[in-house]
């Protein structure tokens, strides 16, 4: 059964990065020229005039996290849903800002019924995505980037949902 919920899960994870329709709703008003620059290309040129939808999964034993993400200039938006094996999930909101091929962004969660922010550091190389770890602050009690380590949490591409 415990077999069952987490290939249910990642089956979930990865038919709603496949799903360009509700997925994209937001970036498809934004532009409608559709371009055949790949997600690698647009965020090394930066271009104002294109969107990337990108998505990426990470597994680590039976806990994943999912990682959607819309790339508009150098905005950058989207979910990310992190789902440990038989603990409280958080799922929630991304915001940030793309500078080179670094990502400051803020994910804003719903854990146990209560909202939450954390101040998160991607890095796209080659169309691959890495995160700097969390840490403990022991004087605050909270999860906080270690901006003293290499980017060190690699997500595996997904289906990408399409480039404008």
């Amino acid at each position: 059964m415990k077999y069952l919920t987490l290939g249910c899960a990642i089956a979930l994870l990865i038919t709603s990065c496949s799903s360009p329709k509700s997925k994209t709703a937001r970036a498809d008003s934004l532009t409608n020229n559709d371009t055949s620059a790949k997600a690698k290309d647009t965020l090394v040129n930066n271009s104002k005039a294109a969107i990337s939808s990108l998505c990426f999964l990470n597994t680590q034993g039976k806990d994943s996290t999912s990682v959607e993400m819309v790339v508009h200039g150098n905005k950058v938006t989207g979910q990310m849903n992190w789902l440990p094996y038989q603990k409280d999930s958080r799922k929630g909101t991304l915001d940030g800002a793309l500078k080179n091929d670094t990502i400051h962004a803020v994910w804003s969660f719903m854990q146990e019924g209560m909202m939450d922010t954390l101040k998160l550091n991607f890095q796209i190389k080659n169309g691959e995505l890495s995160q700097k770890p969390l840490k403990l602050n022991t004087k605050t009690g909270r999860e906080q980037t270690d901006e003293s380590s290499d980017y060190s949490i690699t997500y595996n591409s997904s289906t990408k949902l399409h480039s404008h």
